[in-house]
């Protein structure tokens, strides 16, 4: 490469190159493109040991690069196009610069940039992309005085900085040809008026601010002919200049209209025909849903949760989209039963009907939704029998039906195994009865096995429009109310590492089976608590295939099990196994401080849960799932303790 002086052109990107960057890159004199975009290189690009004094267009984007960009990059007069996005480069680069009045394009977005937006900027008349997203800039913009300097832009991004965005009561920006505008977390506090003359604007983005009132009626206008995306999410807004709230459908086909968390009231907004993804969740909506989402036909996602919405569904709501994949309309006050209406090849991944009223059976239809991962029915007044017939369901992750009227024994499969996927399963607040169903858990197969080598957390990727900058929004995260400790908590986010069986308060009989024992996707560190010991009940007990190490607390119980229960710790000495321990190493607990309900689902291990319900004639078993610390012990020895001393005293009432 050294000798090749006479380069103009030197494009690497895309591939898998990984490593410094050679040294012979010095002597590239002439080159006038530089694109080694989306490589894995490692340390600091090379400012100072070439002479890009020729540089017209540099791309450096996804290289992992990191250091600080010094400010020689202000000689390189002649450059055009500047993207330095997505690394880890610093420094204060606007002020560097400034001057190139050269550039058409500055994409330096996700880097750890700072410093003030200089007065200098205004001189980069020939601008048609400014992305400055996710950096750490800050100070005030006054940006009606910046757009006039710039009559080319056509993205302008400075989302999720420390900027604060000036605009004038009124604005003289005429027409301009912008088609992205990304202005999110910027302390805005209404609509900047400069956006009324936008006419071209494909992309809105002024979500994560400030603004109250009213969403004004030229936003809505149909000269907005191109609006793809509007996100006006987690702002104070209460509702619509127009009335009544009827969206023109020739504003454009959005993909997506993001309404969500904010303060509006009244009846749904109504949008227009070619939506895709409808977001109004976490407001104060009231009334049905009307008839008109039945016209929605290639909406994707339908999210209205946490307002005041009731009524009985619509009948189409299982077939009114055959894109549908989000449905989640948890935390209304929705009545009537569940409309049996859904379609053979839907593509439903997530339906999510939790905390309303509604009753009567699961609709059986819900067995042409092939694709379902997610499906909760929690809170509702649903009288049913187990479905077990959702068993079939090749990709169901999450099946959680807990406080409802479910009843009735849970059979055994007869043919084949179901549930080949299920991760977590939340049976709890039932009258469900007989003994559990042991081969049902031979079954599970995703809960034997864990891959912890990348947390990753179960969403439906979104359809999305995006430019320059980042996607207005591209994920819908799955999320569930569980048990834990004796509280209801929220998780915003599942981890796919993340597997759980809770089945308390039921009337459940018999042994805890022996099969729950093979759910052994866990893998843990650390010793074994001594209090586990005074745990007498225990009947079970297997920790196979961790990272446990230490001695195996002895006596009482412990003493009944065998070196099966604690094979694939090679850390562990004791009896039962043939390892002793050193001389001098005690069984002993050590101290642990127990973490929030958060971190236990955002750490990189796996837990189970095996919460099998206090009442009824269940011999206690334990197969390890909360990460080991006193708290959580103590919470075990409360719970199960107290049941055992409870059942004592009746059978020697009995007696």
């Amino acid at each position: 490469m050294g000798n090749l002086g006479s380069l103009k052109e030197l494009d690497l990107s895309q591939n898998g190159f990984f490593g410094e960057l050679p040294t012979s890159i010095r002597n590239l004199f002439s080159l006038e493109k530089l694109d080694l975009s989306f490589n894995k290189f490692s340390g600091e690009f090379p400012w100072s040991t070439g002479n890009f004094s020729s540089l017209k267009l540099l791309d450096l984007r996804s290289c992992s690069f990191w250091g600080k960009v010094p400010h020689s990059i202000g000689n390189f007069t002649r450059l055009q196009f500047l993207y330095l996005g997505l690394n880890n480069f610093s420094g204060d680069i606007l002020g560097s610069i400034g001057n190139l009045r050269s550039l058409e394009v500055i994409h330096i977005a996700k880097c750890n940039f700072a410093g003030q937006i200089p007065p200098s900027l205004r001189n980069l008349t020939q601008l048609f992309v400014l992305d400055l997203a996710r950096n750490s800039f800050s100070g005030t913009i006054e940006l009606d005085v910046l757009l006039t300097c710039w009559k080319n832009l056509e993205v302008l991004g400075l989302s999720l900085n420390r900027l604060s965005v000036l605009t004038k009561a009124t604005s003289n920006t005429t027409s301009q040809k912008i088609q992205y505008i990304g202005l999110r977390s910027c302390n805005l506090t209404k609509f900047p008026n400069f956006l009324e003359n936008q006419s071209h604007l494909v992309v809105l983005d002024l979500s994560d601010n400030k603004i109250q009132g009213k969403v004004p009626k030229w936003l809505l206008d149909p000269n907005m002919h191109n609006l793809n995306a509007l996100n006006l999410s987690h702002n104070l807004l209460t509702g619509f200049d127009q009335h009544p709230v009827l969206l023109p459908g020739n504003i454009g086909d959005l993909v997506t209209f993001d309404l969500s968390s904010n303060n509006l009231q009244g009846p749904l907004p109504v949008p227009p025909l070619g939506t895709v993804n409808y977001l109004a969740s976490n407001n104060s909506l009231t009334g049905e849903i009307p008839s008109w989402i039945c016209n929605l036909n290639i909406l994707e996602s339908l999210v209205l949760s946490h307002n005041n919405l009731s009524g009985l569904l619509p009948q189409c709501l299982g077939n009114f989209s055959d894109e549908l994949s989000v449905l989640d309309l948890q935390r209304n006050n929705f009545f009537g039963t569940i409309p049996n209406t859904f379609i053979k090849e839907s593509r439903l991944g997530v339906i999510d009907l939790s905390h309303n009223l509604f009753q009567g059976r699961i609709p059986r239809s819900l067995i042409n939704c092939s694709k379902l991962e997610f499906l909760s029915l929690g809170n509702n007044q649903i009288s049913d029998t187990f479905p077990s017939w959702l068993g079939t369901l090749p990709k169901l992750n999450v099946l959680i039906l807990r406080s409802n009227i479910f009843y009735g024994v849970i059979e055994e499969p007869r043919t084949g195994c179901g549930f080949s996927k299920l991760r977590i399963i939340d049976l709890s607040n039932n009258r469900f009865t007989g003994k559990l169903p042991s081969k049902s858990f031979l079954c599970w197969n995703a809960m034997k096995i864990v891959n912890t080598s990348e947390l990753r957390y179960l969403q439906d990727v979104l359809s999305s429009y995006g430019q320059v900058t980042n996607n207005v929004l591209n994920t819908y995260d799955y999320s569930m109310t569980m048990s834990s400790k004796g509280r209801m908590m929220t998780y915003k986010k599942i981890p796919d590492i993340l597997a759980g069986i809770i089945l308390s308060n039921n009337r459940f009989v018999g042994a805890i089976p022996a099969s729950i024992a093979n759910l052994k996707g866990l893998q843990f560190s650390g010793r074994i608590p001594e209090q586990l010991v005074e745990l007498t009940f225990l009947e079970f007990f297997n920790v196979s295939d961790n990272y446990l190490t230490g001695p195996i607390p002895q006596g009482k119980q412990f003493a009944t099990f065998d070196n099966t229960s604690f094979d694939g710790n090679s850390g562990l000495c004791g009896k039962p196994l043939s390892k002793g321990c050193e001389s001098g190493e005690a069984a002993t607990n050590e101290d642990h401080t127990e973490g929030s309900e958060e971190s236990l689902f955002s750490g990189a291990s796996d837990w189970k849960i095996i919460l099998t319900g206090y009442a009824g004639g269940l011999v206690a078993g334990l197969v390890l799932g909360f990460n080991f610390s006193t708290g959580i012990i103590g919470w075990i020895l409360e719970k199960l303790g107290t049941q055992r001393k409870a059942t004592r005293r009746r059978r020697r009432r009995r007696d």
